[in-house]
């Protein structure tokens, strides 16, 4: 399967735009207003997320921070975790210090508890102390189905972890760079799944931002060789959030593609009508967490794969 009807979400506590993050995100802005109220709005703006997904039958399992340690991104786990159908889950390396306490033993027991078997861990985050980092699907599209990985590199995405990580989970590595333009120069974008989603039968990509042409044009082959209808986004959609998107299963399988709702205010009628041909759209208001977090609704959702205990 692609695409699962369970997402774990954590519902944040202390957010606020993370200074460790903000060096290569380029996506964060600081709010001038005091960061408990930054945080009590992230939080009405995750309840109402929750709803929303709830509400079509989608199956959230949310999780409350904690207040010590301090974890400012916590509300964006599917950086550090991702769970895979065969009960194997991987932890993984993160470049800010203070996100690597987001990684919490606890969760794991409550997905246990909620009747989800893990039967192994393959953990990377002893290479946080090389200094090299894959922050999970932030860093990686994963094409379940097909077997194939995919990772803009960056200070976040190490190319020789990424292909450590596809031997063992059995994936084909599809690397690239990707840039956006911050001050007139090009830099890297710190993850993937800001300007590229997978669904089943499409993506929806940003390849303005993949500035060679030959990496271009193997991106593209890989997914017309899948099947997939290429729905591209410009570099400005992107910074309004439209590559952060991820599919998922309500009630009776049906599938929506789920985004902020400045991600689909940013798009033109073609586009919605192209992703329309496959699946209706689910979007929520996030903006505090955008501006603050420099991440959206897909950064926001980790898709629980494991199978259910016997």
């Amino acid at each position: 399967m692609q695409i699962t009807n369970t997402i774990l979400m954590i519902r944040p506590v202390s957010f606020r735009m993370n200074e460790q993050t903000a060096v290569n995100n380029y996506f964060q802005e600081d709010i001038d207003v005091q960061n408990t109220t930054i945080n009590e709005k992230a939080q009405r703006e995750f309840d109402a997320f929750v709803e929303v997904l709830r509400s079509k039958g989608v199956n959230v399992v949310v999780v409350e921070d904690t207040k010590d340690p301090d974890t400012p991104d916590s509300i964006f786990p599917n950086n550090w975790i991702s769970f895979h159908a065969n009960g194997t889950i991987g932890l993984y390396p993160m470049f800010a210090e203070n996100r690597r306490n987001e990684r919490r033993e606890d969760i794991l027991d409550i997905l246990e508890e909620k009747g989800f078997s893990i039967e192994n861990v393959v953990d990377y985050t002893s290479a946080e102390a090389e200094g090299v980092f894959l922050e999970a699907t932030g860093s990686m599209a994963l094409d379940r189905v097909n077997g194939k990985a995919y990772c803009a590199l960056s200070e976040r995405a190490d190319e020789e972890l990424f292909i450590e990580f596809c031997e063992d989970f059995e994936y084909s590595p599809v690397i690239f760079t990707a840039n956006q333009s911050v001050d007139g120069k090009r830099m890297p974008i710190y993850h993937t799944n800001v300007m590229m989603c997978l669904a089943e039968d499409f993506s929806v990509i940003c390849l303005d931002t993949i500035d060679d042409k030959k990496e271009r044009k193997n991106v593209v082959d890989h997914l017309k060789q899948d099947g997939k209808e290429i729905i591209t986004i410009t570099e400005e959609q992107m910074h309004s959030f439209a590559g952060n998107m991820l599919q998922v299963l309500g009630a009776d399988d049906k599938r929506y593609l789920v985004m902020s709702s400045a991600a689909y205010g940013s798009l033109d009628q073609n586009q919605i009508d192209a992703i329309e041909k496959h699946c209706d759209i689910i979007h929520s208001s996030l903006k505090t967490i955008e501006t603050c977090g420099g991440g959206s609704a897909r950064c926001m959702m980790a898709e629980v794969f494991l199978p259910r205990s016997k």
